[in-house]
């Protein structure tokens, strides 16, 4: 893998890294019971960031090394898809359980763009936010390893 798409992915990772660092203290201090509007509404951002910036790696991944550039209306789920299954160029990155939790935050995704924060739903919104931290250390830890091993 050439070194300038490494420093790319490099670098989104530790934006997410950072993601988690800056919105640690929001988490420490939140209501899980009962969240305010206005938290709902900074959870459904960091989730949304979240997932951009899994999906500007494995987007970097499928230009840059599968030749890969999905279009129309299912190119996020493409880029995921694709990520999984891999192809004739590299094995898959990602196994099915990270795959399957990456479909929830995608799903989310679709979903915080066309609406309206005040839509947010907890009880949805809940299982996401108990399984951020797990699912980005599933993700980035296979994400490394397809970089150390390619």
């Amino acid at each position: 893998m050439h070194d300038d798409i490494i420093e790319i992915i490099l670098f989104q990772i530790s934006e997410i890294d950072k993601l988690f660092e800056e919105y640690d203290s929001f988490f420490q201090n939140m209501n899980y019971d009962d969240p305010s509007l206005i938290d709902k509404t900074v959870i459904g951002s960091i989730l949304h960031s979240f997932y951009n910036g899994i999906e500007n790696i494995f987007e970097t991944i499928s230009k840059n090394i599968d030749n890969f550039v999905p279009s129309g209306n299912k190119t996020h789920k493409e880029i995921l898809n694709n990520i999984y299954v891999g192809n004739e160029k590299r094995t898959a990155i990602i196994d099915k359980e990270t795959y399957n939790l990456l479909m929830d935050y995608l799903g989310f995704r679709h979903f915080y763009r066309h609406s309206y924060s005040f839509h947010l739903n907890w009880e949805k919104l809940k299982p996401l936010v108990a399984n951020l931290s797990m699912t980005w250390n599933k993700a980035k830890e296979q994400i490394k390893f397809f970089m150390d091993s390619n």
